[in-house]
């Protein structure tokens, strides 16, 4: 069960906020944990279990080291439970691709392989982990206190807003939240406003584009024109799916009484490397800096060492990402490149014209998103080759028969509806959405759900992440 479908909204969605709201304050929590297991048991129940594990083992870890008196076993006990949690990520997430490597060379040396049937990763690890490692981390800094009740921390874990793809939200962001929150009409329809943009923004926009997408990254020898029009068809695709899913997030949050981190700024707008990481994904830009950038020594050991920080924190988020092959741990080490670059052109007090440094950031982000994309190394460099006109210039018969008119119709209405009112009304949360007015939002809504109706619902792309 994904946002974006109509089990979600017809069933899931009215059944939740029905209980939820007769629901006496103080036991509120117990409603959004029990809904959000069973949001999360729609698709893999076996897979709750280890949900909840990995929530026990934070809450615990953090109890303990909070009574603990020595600093060192404060320490080591924090080391632990963040191997654990990193352990299961690891076993889910990369033993397939390690196993596969490893079978490719013994192939190649005419020696036996490893028996080996893949590993299913379940929904919403990677951002399981990631909460779970921030709580532990914050609560041995003493950032925040521990939560000694069960049911109001396994209520941040597992809510079934940013269970599966985000925003990362901190716990220190809702503690507040989570002991006390007053039902509101105001914030309640601001919520139900950003979650019908954001479900516009997937429908209209990133489905429709979906199909264009995987043509593109699918064909052999792609000439320029096929090339870029895939790659600029999988900029959209990625910026309106992950951010339609993080403003139906957000908007599902707000109706629930939290206020979560915004995660997108327009960040196709970036005038540098560094300001686009300060726009795209900014909950997790935010994590990797103070997580695992910092506690590498982040700048304080000299402009070498700062460069090596950053090109290890990038890559490491690239890896993040997946373990199907390793073209996520490539596109990392593009972006840490581009960082570094970004740093020492700055340091040097050097500049360009915004229009300049725009395009140029663009160009860079569009062609690590090839990368990112493609199925594997050699298709990405396929593309590179037809991206700089290796392959020919015209657009082929295959894109030209994709781009139908009622595709490039439902793109462009898809647009109109959606940016045109953002970039008019208010500038608030980076798209504007806070001033609206009920109308066009419901409108935009009741379009892209008829739309939904006539298709299948397609996962969010970072489902599999």
């Amino acid at each position: 069960m994904v946002f974006a479908s109509l089990e979600f909204l017809t069933l899931f969605l009215p059944l939740f906020f029905a209980l939820y709201l007769v629901t006496p304050q103080r036991f509120r929590n117990h409603t959004l944990l029990v809904g959000s297991w069973l949001f999360y048991a729609w698709w893999t129940p076996k897979f709750l279990l280890l949900i909840i594990a990995l929530t026990v083992l934070a809450w615990g870890a953090a109890i303990l080291i909070d009574k603990s008196q020595s600093e060192q076993r404060k320490t080591r006990l924090m080391v632990i439970a963040i191997v654990l949690n990193l352990s299961s990520l690891i076993w889910y997430k990369y033993t397939n691709m390690l196993v596969y490597s490893l079978n490719t060379i013994l192939t190649g040396r005419d020696m036996p392989t490893i028996p080996w049937e893949n590993l299913m990763l379940p929904i919403g690890l990677s951002f399981t982990v990631l909460h779970a490692i921030s709580y532990i981390v914050d609560v041995r800094r003493k950032t925040v206190d521990a939560q000694y009740s069960i049911i109001s921390f396994s209520a941040y874990m597992a809510m079934f807003p940013h269970l599966i793809a985000g925003p990362i939200v901190r716990y220190k962001v809702i503690d507040t939240e989570l002991r006390e929150r007053v039902f509101s009409i105001d914030k309640f329809a601001a919520g139900v406003r950003r979650f019908m943009v954001g479900f516009s923004m997937k429908v209209l926009i990133a489905d429709t584009l979906s199909p264009i997408v995987t043509l593109a990254f699918g064909l052999h020898n792609p000439t320029l024109i096929d090339a870029w029009t895939g790659c600029a068809a999988y900029t959209l695709q990625l910026y309106f799916d992950f951010a339609g899913y993080s403003a139906m997030a957000i908007g599902l949050g707000m109706m629930l009484g939290f206020d979560f981190q915004e995660n997108f700024n327009n960040p196709y707008l970036a005038v540098s490397i560094q300001d686009f990481w300060r726009r795209w994904h900014m909950t997790l830009s935010s994590w990797l800096r103070d997580y695992l950038y910092i506690s590498l020594g982040g700048n304080r050991g000299g402009p070498t060492r700062t460069y090596i920080n950053l090109l290890l924190t990038m890559a490491i988020g690239g890896l993040w990402h997946g373990g199907e092959n390793w073209n996520y741990l490539i596109w990392g080490i593009i972006q840490g490149t581009a960082l570094c670059c970004d740093r020492a052109f700055t340091q040097r007090g050097l500049s360009m014209p915004n229009y300049l440094s725009r395009t140029l950031t663009l160009l860079v982000v569009m062609l690590a998103w090839t990368v990112f994309r493609a199925e594997s190394f050699a298709t990405a460099t396929d593309i590179w080759a037809g991206q700089f006109g290796m392959h020919g210039v015209a657009m082929g018969d295959a894109i030209a028969q994709a781009l139908r008119p009622s595709i490039i119709l439902t793109f462009v209405l898809g647009l109109i509806c959606v940016v045109y009112p953002a970039t008019k009304i208010g500038k608030q949360g980076g798209l504007g959405f806070a001033g609206w007015s009920m109308t066009w939002p419901v409108l935009t809504f009741a379009y892209a759900v008829v739309v939904l109706a006539g298709q299948k619902a397609i996962p969010f792309l970072y489902f599999q992440f």
